[in-house]
């Protein structure tokens, strides 16, 4: 059976669907994927054989990609959430966590680009959990 998941952006402008199951899914801690993402790293998952049917906003999708590197990323022009995006010609569907709307039955694959890790990314167990915002 061909799996389906889901996704959307934080506006609901953008609706989309990927079919297939994912390859792997890389936390990236490298310079570029912490920008994008404003955080400690990127979360993408990866699939080679998947594809992604847009049901709704595909065309307010804008991408950027830095040049002179295979570093690219694609976002909604109304809220800035990260999106789903091909590359490699065509060869590999990339795909943010974040995006997907529910559950996956994919663990993260592993932590990459380590080096580059923020110096406040580490030890980060002993830290607070709050099931909400501060009170």
């Amino acid at each position: 059976m061909l799996r389906t998941t889901p996704g959307s952006c934080l506006c609901g402008a953008v609706k989309f669907e990927i079919s297939g199951n994912f390859d792997a899914f890389f936390l990236c801690h490298c310079t570029r994927c912490r920008k994008g993402s404003g955080s400690a790293h990127g979360a993408n998952l990866f699939a080679s054989g998947a594809t992604i049917a847009w049901l709704a906003g595909e065309a307010d999708i804008s991408s950027f990609r830095l040049t002179g590197t295979r570093h690219a990323r694609s976002f909604c022009r109304t809220c800035g959430s990260a999106l789903p995006g091909v590359q490699m010609g065509g060869a590999l569907l990339v795909v943010p966590a974040g995006s997907l709307d529910g559950p996956l039955d994919i663990r993260p694959t592993a932590h990459i680009c380590c080096d580059s890790r923020a110096n406040w990314d580490a030890d980060l167990a002993d830290i607070p959990h709050l099931a909400g915002l501060p009170g």
